[in-house]
């Protein structure tokens, strides 16, 4: 396992999470990390153990809670997935979703730590990437139109990166 620090751009914000799966593979170009996280029209997340967050901070903590559409703008709900971020500076932090209360999902971009360079990456929900956007696909890159097969775990175990 690899402890992971992190904070936000302004200091208020501080954190440290253990990770089985450090590598930050996931290039996610859907129109909510697009514009909540941004970095080069996308974001990357990790997955961290959540009993092992700790957080300093908190009171500089808010939550955004994405509403989600089909692509025709029909059918929207407010998803459960809560992306923390620092309501002093912005810096997008961390999500959380409470149907995998197992885990937390730091943004790459959060982290401190020196993170392990993937042997691959995973570029998804490419339909929804910005027109300006121009991915740099590696020759070993997945590529999804949505969603990729394998899970953060899978993935990690998949390509011997999993840390016990």
């Amino acid at each position: 396992m690899m402890k992971l620090e992190g904070s936000c751009r302004c200091g208020a914000v501080r954190f440290s999470v253990d990770a089985h799966a450090p590598q930050p593979y996931q290039r996610c170009y859907c129109t909510i990390c697009r514009k909540t996280a941004g970095g080069g029209g996308y974001a990357i997340t990790i997955m961290g153990v959540a009993a092992s967050m700790k957080v300093e901070g908190r009171d500089a903590i808010r939550v955004y809670h994405a509403e989600i559409c089909d692509d025709d703008g029909s059918n929207c709900k407010i998803s459960t997935g809560q992306r923390h971020f620092c309501g002093k500076c912005a810096t997008a932090l961390w999500m959380f979703h409470p149907e995998w209360p197992d885990f937390v999902y730091p943004f790459a971009s959060a982290i401190d730590t020196e993170l392990p360079t993937p042997p691959a990456l995973v570029h998804l929900m490419l339909r929804y990437k910005a027109s300006w956007v121009v991915p740099q696909f590696g020759p070993n890159d997945e590529r999804y139109e949505r969603f990729p097969k394998l899970s953060i775990e899978d993935w990690h175990k998949q390509h011997g990166v999993w840390l016990e």
